[in-house]
């Protein structure tokens, strides 16, 4: 399956992302987690791109595997490249194009202070037009509602977005939010810079308060002051708390299922409970919007 000729058949799409542990032994765990999303039937789900440059040791490969033969579910494979040199990259487009594994979210990847970036790829579009010439891959990319942290600005982050485009990005996800006005905002503004593919809204159940400071230093969201009052009457009390995250999420979805969004991309932390639980709320409404599309 293409993943970006996906959103010309049905919308809302749903997906979701998981992470390949980080011990071998967990490896073996996971399936726990694949068997209850298989069940929920996504339409893709993505790994994250895991330690280890080679094709022989990196567990995002050896994941995206699994996901495809034991599970018949497409996976969509990422790939950073900040801290990689094309021929490292190029072995792991090899190792994929072996595995039939065509689906590829092209990352520049977060800077670590401890491992100095290499200069074969300075930016994600780099990226994106060195696999497109390495074979038949299908390319998505990542996106940002409220601005890149590194950007300067929102117009220098939607430009340098449709540079990824422009090298040949046909589908986009993105990171996390909160408010869903931003979202919105954010759509406006790509449909002004010309970048029109589809656009999946990445939504992250919150289930503690240490997860919440953790997202958002990372990606910058912001939290608007329904969310914040949440954490003030349940942010001591963690079952309250994840019962409130919960439905925030779910009518973050609610709301953007009804307002015709291309697709809903879920981050499950590997958490089966958590995507079941959302799912579950949502599950007539994905199938509602399907089945209109593909009765009308």
């Amino acid at each position: 399956m293409i993943i970006e000729n996906l959103f010309q058949q049905k919308k809302p799409a749903l997906s979701f992302e998981i992470f390949p542990p980080k011990k071998e032994a967990e490896l073996k765990n996971i399936d726990a987690t694949l068997s209850t999303l298989a069940k929920l039937e996504p339409d893709f789900i993505s790994v994250t791109f895991g330690a280890g440059g080679s094709s022989a040791n990196n567990r995002t490969v050896e994941l995206a595997k699994k996901i495809k033969k034991e599970y018949g579910i497409e996976p969509l494979v990422h790939l950073t490249c900040i801290s990689y040199s094309r021929e490292e990259i190029k072995g792991i487009l090899e190792e994929l194009q072996k595995a039939e594994l065509w689906n590829v979210l092209a990352l520049r990847g977060d800077r670590n202070p401890d491992i100095p970036p290499k200069d074969d790829f300075r930016y994600a579009d780099e990226l994106v037009a060195f696999i497109k010439e390495q074979g038949d891959f299908h390319v998505s990319g990542a996106c940002y509602p409220e601005v890149h942290t590194e950007a300067p600005d929102g117009i220098t982050d939607i430009r340098n977005l449709k540079r990824k485009v422009d090298a040949g990005v046909g589908h986009l996800v993105s990171q996390l939010f909160f408010d869903n006005d931003n979202f919105y905002d954010f759509l406006v503004k790509l449909k002004i810079a010309g970048i029109d593919v589809p656009v999946e809204a990445g939504i992250m159940p919150v289930t503690n308060r240490a997860q919440i400071k953790r997202m958002v230093d990372m990606c910058g969201a912001v939290l608007p002051k329904k969310f914040e009052k949440i954490l003030e009457k349940y942010g001591d009390h963690k079952e309250a708390l994840f019962d409130a995250g919960m439905a925030y999420a779910v009518n973050q979805i609610v709301e953007l299922i009804a307002q015709g969004v291309d697709g809903i991309h879920i981050f499950t932390m590997n958490n089966p409970v958590v995507a079941g639980r959302i799912c579950e709320g949502i599950r007539n409404l994905v199938n509602v919007k399907r089945d209109s599309k593909e009765t009308g």
